[in-house]
């Protein structure tokens, strides 16, 4: 199992009552990806650069993809553009591939299509105002997007019991029991540090445009009630 998939798996486990926002939970996904390929080696951060190593067969898919999907020409790409980029869709795909291959009960890839992708919301930050949705795989029917009892999700759940910092502060960034703060995680790699606080930047940053673009929306709505 992956970070990514721990990852979504406890989202899922959270339940119909905890809704996610897509774009959230997609920058932190993303993030997840960078962390576990600093772990393979597949890529190390110069400051906050992604920097490739050597390509080769990651054996999760999924991470295989997020490899290829590198910048591998100088000056390479920021942890921040990377979230933005890699994350468009990102919850989407890997719910997908959970349904895929049985992880979760029903075929859920199309539950969250509906929700706007995180790099949508930033776009449109400074655009028109549109309605806010969270991503919620539960409103499918016949349990679809509902983990399924197997290894992967009493891995997740082991996991997420053991508090395991990095899990942690991921799924509070993703607004998974709880909401990303400013204080320093408990993680001993600057590197690992480094993504986790870009992550949080990031869904700091969507939840700014979210606001204003609320604001907006409101002005809207006075002017054609003349108020």
């Amino acid at each position: 199992m992956t970070t990514p998939r721990d990852l979504l798996i406890v989202a899922l486990d959270a339940g119909p009552g905890h809704p996610v926002e897509s774009g959230d939970l997609s920058l932190a996904l993303a993030g997840a990806e960078v962390i576990d390929l600093l772990d393979a080696g597949a890529v190390t951060l110069d400051d906050d650069r992604i920097v490739p190593g050597n390509h080769w067969t990651l054996t999760d898919r999924q991470l295989d993809e997020a490899a290829s999907a590198l910048v591998r020409e100088r000056p390479y790409e920021s942890v921040e553009d990377w979230l933005w980029r890699r994350g468009r869709g990102l919850s989407a795909a890997y719910l997908s591939a959970l349904s895929a291959e049985g992880v979760t009960e029903g075929a859920a890839g199309g539950a969250a299509g509906g929700v706007r992708t995180a790099a949508t919301e930033r776009a449109d930050g400074h655009g028109a105002a549109r309605q806010r949705r969270r991503w919620n795989p539960f409103r499918a029917k016949d349990g679809q997007g509902v983990p399924a009892d197997s290894p992967a999700r009493r891995h997740a759940a082991d996991r997420w019991a053991s508090g395991e910092p990095v899990l942690a502060v991921l799924a509070a960034a993703a607004g998974i029991h709880g909401k990303a703060t400013d204080e320093a995680p408990d993680v001993a790699d600057d590197a690992v540090v480094t993504v986790l606080a870009a992550v949080n930047d990031a869904v700091m940053e969507l939840e700014a445009v979210r606001q204003r673009r609320a604001i907006e929306e409101a002005a809207f709505d006075n002017i054609w009630r003349g108020q």
